[in-house]
């Protein structure tokens, strides 16, 4: 078994990709701030695929940890050089593995903000990139405004010297440049939001707003925000992921990162310090990401809401098996081409068509194994962001909305605990004690769950969607999950 750092590079195994290039000779220009293994098995990549062909030496990342989580993963990496495995899972079962380089130092912001922040400040960081998830970005759910009154954000402005948040510390970055006439690094945020660097901004400019107008009114006009859409499935690497990279490729890896092969980005090209040639590597390079992430966000993400909680409640626990039952996949399909799709614009240089064909082939990747409870979790982040907005605009133009409705209604089925073979569910959600209340009122007090405002907004009053949802939650309980598809698919749902 060979141990992965540096000096063992050369004693893997024959087919293991190793890094082409001298890790000694590459520089930092990236301050990535939430280091999981999506970004690992993304954005890393493409950095470490140019630096194989001799490009973009210059941008090394410097992953940043903020959570007290983050602590395991700075000490998985420094043990192996910061080098790490992606091993890519084919539908077929051949597993592909390579080791990558471009994250070259890694620093835990709580025993250190101000090396974070010094970091940050050097004029040869000129891209700060963010995966922190959905929820990450302090929205207030009612207002859609930077919320001020966590004590995480109060304790920032208190003492912003020394923040624990991530706006604190790029906040302070940024002002430190500011202050010593170094121009201002791009934010580049690489989450599941729609219109993710428009919210970056409007996040970052608040919080700088609270400490000094000026320096807000800075960061709102001079600091860049492109907005970007990401796309590969990487679940959560298990014990048996690191062990089959043993069997397989002889490696001993502290964290590997396990994906599908399908990868994607599109990215608006706004970098006035520069960035990597990302369009090298087919990172799509454009003047408006919106169509590809509205694509993106009510196609796949929405999707795998679609599918989680019917095929949990139905008794399945992996995404791969759901989309091997015909009964599931019609359902999706349905759901893209009669609810999601209308609501879209034309997607420059996509088949829309072929693109869903491609979701289900993605999600019943039986070597993925993606798990229901992973898709299930933070779904107060998510089903706001990625399927209400369908509902909201089909019910605008007086579109379907019969399965989208169906997919809150499981979602709420889903939060009262308990499958249909008397299982419990362990419900992951920021609300989980709320939602879990209400939830457990569904037979007695059945519009409760959607009456909750700051997630639903007004939709509760909306007689087409409440009618909708109540039939749907009315057979869940009565039929269950496969009854009510069954009778979504013959339209006894209307």
């Amino acid at each position: 078994m060979t141990r992965l750092n540096n000096d063992n590079l050369q004693h893997l195994a024959a087919d293991i990709a190793v890094p082409a290039y001298d890790r000694d000779s590459v520089t930092s220009g990236i301050v990535h701030i939430g280091v999981g293994g999506f970004h690992r098995a993304h954005q890393a990549m493409y950095l470490d695929t140019l630096m194989n062909r001799g490009e973009a030496l210059d941008w090394g990342i410097i992953g940043v940890g903020v959570m007290p989580g983050d602590v395991q993963m700075r000490d998985a990496l420094a043990t192996q050089d910061h080098l790490y495995t992606l091993m890519i899972k084919h539908p077929d079962g051949r597993y592909e593995a390579r080791v990558i380089g471009s994250i070259v130092d890694y620093l835990y912001a709580p025993e250190a903000p101000d090396m974070v922040i010094e970091t940050m400040s050097d004029s040869a960081i000129r891209i700060v990139s963010l995966t922190v998830t959905e929820g990450g970005y302090n929205v207030d759910h009612i207002t859609g405004e930077y919320d001020l009154t966590t004590p995480e954000v109060r304790q920032d402005l208190a003492t912003p010297e020394a923040p624990c948040t991530t706006f604190g510390l790029v906040v302070a970055a940024l002002k430190r440049r500011r202050e010593r006439g170094i121009a201002p690094f791009t934010v580049m945020s690489c989450d599941n939001i729609e219109g993710n660097g428009d919210v970056a901004r409007k996040m970052f400019t608040a919080h700088a707003r609270a400490l000094d107008d000026e320096l807000g009114h800075w960061v709102e006009t001079e600091v860049c925000f492109p907005n970007a859409m990401v796309d590969r499935i990487t679940p959560v690497t298990t014990p048996d992921d690191s062990a089959a990279l043993a069997e397989r490729f002889d490696v001993e890896d502290q964290w590997p990162v396990v994906c599908e092969p399908f990868t994607q980005w599109v990215l608006e090209d706004r970098f006035p310090e520069g960035r990597p040639p990302y369009e090298q590597v087919d990172v799509q390079m454009v003047d408006d990401v919106v169509p590809y992430e509205l694509m993106k966000l009510r196609l796949l993400n929405a999707s795998h809401q679609a599918l989680t909680y019917f095929g949990y409640l139905a008794g399945y626990r992996y995404a791969h098996e759901v989309c091997q039952d015909a009964l599931f996949v019609d359902f999706l399909l349905d759901y893209m081409d009669r609810e999601a799709t209308p609501t879209l614009s034309p997607v420059p240089g996509v088949d829309l068509d072929a693109y869903k064909r491609t979701l289900i082939e993605r999600f019943a990747n039986p070597e993925i194994k993606d798990t229901l409870a992973r898709l299930c979790a933070e779904s107060s982040d998510r089903i706001p962001k990625w399927l209400l907005p369908v509902i909201r605009e089909q019910l605008a133009r007086g579109g379907e909305i019969q399965r989208s409705a169906a997919v809150v209604a499981s979602w709420a089925r889903y939060a009262e605990g308990v499958d249909e073979q008397d299982q419990p569910i362990e419900v992951v959600d920021r609300l989980k004690e709320r939602l879990m209340a209400v939830a457990s009122d569904n037979r007695t007090y059945p519009t409760a769950f959607i009456e909750q405002h700051a997630l639903f907004g007004d939709l509760a009053e909306n007689a087409r969607f409440r009618d909708a949802y109540l039939q749907a939650l009315e057979s869940l309980h009565a039929e269950g999950a496969r009854a009510t598809l069954r009778a979504l698919a013959e339209g006894r749902m209307s």
